[in-house]
């Protein structure tokens, strides 16, 4: 089927692209790609987070550090919810909600994670030192 003439250009015309190029090409495409890689690793890193800050509805519950090893209980509109914070990271051990969308969302360890329990209207954000970027601030 790919040695029919409908395909053959499939294969040649790569091969005649590269023999046309002239080193001022090469170099624009090298630079180009080199650009992209290091704007994505500038703009894109995963900073590992310091805090954790717990929201019950529209306000700030708390801000723990990630530096301690506890469980809080923050209780919710339907139920009392039991976060685990330990080694740098946290997560939602136990939810009163029916789907546990939360707890499966497992261990956060990178600044700007989130994990959201809305039936219970609770959720965690990784703060670092600076805000990651996202899609918003494309």
């Amino acid at each position: 089927m790919l040695n029919s003439p409908r395909f053959s250009n499939l294969f040649t015309l790569p091969k005649q692209l590269c023999k046309e190029l002239l080193i001022g090409d090469w170099l624009i495409v090298l630079t180009g790609i080199l650009g992209i890689v290091l704007l994505f690793q500038t703009l894109w890193t995963n900073e590992h987070a310091a805090k954790v800050q717990i929201r019950l509805g529209d306000k700030i519950y708390a801000t723990y550090s990630l530096n301690q090893q506890r469980e809080i209980h923050v209780h919710g509109p339907i139920g009392t919810a039991t976060i685990s914070i330990a080694q740098g990271k946290a997560r939602f051990a136990k939810s009163p909600c029916h789907n546990q969308y939360c707890v499966h969302q497992g261990w956060l360890t990178r600044a700007g994670q989130a994990a959201i329990c809305l039936p219970n209207q609770i959720s965690l954000e990784l703060l670092g030192e600076t805000k990651p970027y996202d899609s918003l601030n494309y």
